[in-house]
């Protein structure tokens, strides 16, 4: 059984376990959380994420939140997380996840949902696709990793 929820304070402990098993430098250019690291700080409160349960266990998340906290950009939101623990990939929790974030997205009143997502990432690309999003636009050689220069993609649904 599998079900979606917004996040509680007493989920921190999974979600860090969750993002540690599942960083890579191949789908985030931000540093590994550090171990014992906090999930929930200052920048990422429960509120700003859901989870998706598998017969009553966290296995993975979504984030949303104002990447730019102007009046004019009120109606924008962006998916700036998605992660699915190693043992539940593959069926099919990503997507629900992505839907569950255009929802509360439309719920917030947003008409627009962006991300970003890492060239090599062919995996989350074709996700995000399949959900709807377009890509709007790439950072050539935003990121230097793994002994390269890597292209951000910028990616968006227009759920109006």
């Amino acid at each position: 059984m599998i079900r979606i929820r917004p996040a509680e304070p007493p989920d921190d402990d999974t979600l860090a376990a969750i993002d540690a098993d599942t960083w890579s430098p191949l789908v985030t250019p931000a540093p590994a959380r550090a171990p014992g690291e906090p999930f929930f700080t200052a920048w990422t409160s429960p509120e700003d994420v859901l989870v998706a349960e598998v017969d009553g266990q966290v296995a993975g998340y979504v984030m949303l939140h104002q990447s730019l906290p102007l009046p004019s950009h009120a109606h924008v939101l962006e998916l700036n997380g998605l992660a699915v623990a190693p043992g539940h990939q593959g069926q099919g929790l990503g997507r629900r996840l992505v839907e569950a974030a255009q929802q509360e997205a439309r719920r917030r009143g947003a008409t627009k949902l962006t991300l970003r997502v890492l060239a090599p990432n062919a995996r989350a690309r074709r996700l995000y696709e399949a959900a709807g999003f377009r890509v709007e636009g790439v950072l050539h050689g935003e990121f230097a990793l793994a002994g390269g220069l890597v292209d951000d993609v910028l990616m968006a649904w227009h759920g109006v």
